[in-house]
């Protein structure tokens, strides 16, 4: 009897797990059903905006770029020829000057002095000159009627060469005394810029051997590289074909404001370096360009026709080396990795990876990867 009200009891506490089991079981579906009956809809993936560029195919110049020095094509150090006191110095330091301008002034006095007397000498001989010739054409009719033995007439010849000779010394003293004179002023023998003076006013200069000032052109002025033998027949081919256009970029510049022509490849390569000296002549009518200056010097060589170009915006870079992003089908990423060329303004030349027409990303080149969906902007016009 026990036993079985023990069974009885388990029996009726299993009953009522078991209902109340199912009726949580029921009370989750509804919770769950209820949820799911008021959740939105999922969003839409977001799709990135990017600009593209179209790859253009266009005839761009092939430039071979140095770094070069300046070098003036002229430049002196101005010296005396004829000793002297410096009485004046007529052009400021640093002073742009032309040719035949005076510089610098030498107390004239002595010079005048001997020229005075060169010219007195000439008209003492003149008057000499004179007597002996007329003292010879009497002794001609003398000798002819007998009355002036041969040793006199000899005399009165030997006389007149004399006095010949003796005017002409005496004038190539007054040319000299003349140039002698000119010295005393230093003119400029060039068009160029002086430096800094070297010898004050009053100085007692020598004949080459005290230095006042320097004078060096600036308008041409020379422009010297060194291209490697590797280069050399691509220039000389150029060369070949017509001069050789150079343009100069100063520190910071993108855009050549002076240009000139290549003028000079001298004939040996230096064997340590395995390059050669190459000079060009670059007009430097504004004086931008000084002696010793460095620049960056682009030589124009040829022309390459139908060169695919694409903004260099659009490049990237990884292990695999350089890379474009391109529109691919149904407006998804595709990298291509590309090969490079020339550059040409903000274009750059593709030998390989891209076609005409391909659409480049040139923008949010950060945001995007290989595969990833993309909607491409409109292209502004080109300007």
């Amino acid at each position: 009897m026990r036993k079985w009200k023990i069974a009885l009891g388990t029996a009726v506490a299993l009953g009522a797990i078991s209902v109340a089991s199912v009726h949580l079981l029921d009370m989750g579906n509804l919770s769950l059903n209820a949820g799911t009956a008021g959740a939105a809809p999922a969003p839409a993936a977001f799709v990135m905006p990017v600009p593209v560029a179209s790859v253009v195919k266009k005839t761009i110049p092939i430039y071979l770029d140095y770094a070069a020095r300046t070098e003036p094509i002229r430049s002196i150090t101005l010296q005396a020829r004829v000793p002297g006191y410096l009485q004046e110095q007529t052009a400021q330091d640093g002073a742009d000057v032309r040719q035949g301008d005076t510089l610098y002034k030498i107390s004239p006095d002595d010079f005048q002095a001997a020229l005075d007397q060169a010219k007195a000498q000439v008209q003492r001989d003149t008057a000499t000159l004179d007597y002996a010739r007329s003292n010879l054409g009497r002794g001609t009719e003398l000798a002819k009627s007998g009355y002036l033995d041969k040793d006199s007439f000899d005399q009165r010849t030997s006389t007149l060469r004399e006095a010949q000779a003796s005017l002409a010394l005496n004038q190539a003293a007054v040319r000299t005394a003349e140039l002698n004179l000119s010295y005393a002023e230093i003119h400029a023998p060039f068009p160029g810029r002086l430096g800094r003076n070297q010898a004050s006013v009053g100085t007692l200069v020598s004949v080459a051997g005290t230095v006042l000032n320097t004078l060096v052109q600036l308008d041409p002025i020379y422009v010297t590289f060194n291209p490697s033998e590797r280069d050399l027949a691509q220039i000389e081919e150029a060369r070949a074909a017509g001069p050789i256009e150079v343009e100069v970029l100063l520190p910071g510049e993108t855009e050549a404001h002076q240009k000139g022509e290549l003028t000079f490849i001298d004939n040996t390569i230096d064997h340590s370096t395995g390059t050669i000296t190459t000079r060009a002549t670059i007009g430097n009518a504004k004086f931008t360009l000084l002696p010793g200056q460095y620049v960056r010097v682009r030589l124009h060589v040829k022309q390459q026709p139908d060169a695919l170009m694409v903004p260099q915006v659009a490049l990237g870079s990884s292990q695999l080396g350089k890379y474009l992003y391109v529109v691919g089908k149904g407006n998804t990423v595709d990298q291509r990795l590309v090969s490079l060329g020339p550059t040409s303004g903000d274009m750059v030349a593709i030998l390989s990876g891209v076609a005409e027409g391909d659409q480049v990303i040139t923008g949010n080149l950060q945001k995007i990867g290989p595969g990833m969906p993309i909607s491409p902007l409109p292209q502004k016009p080109a300007t």
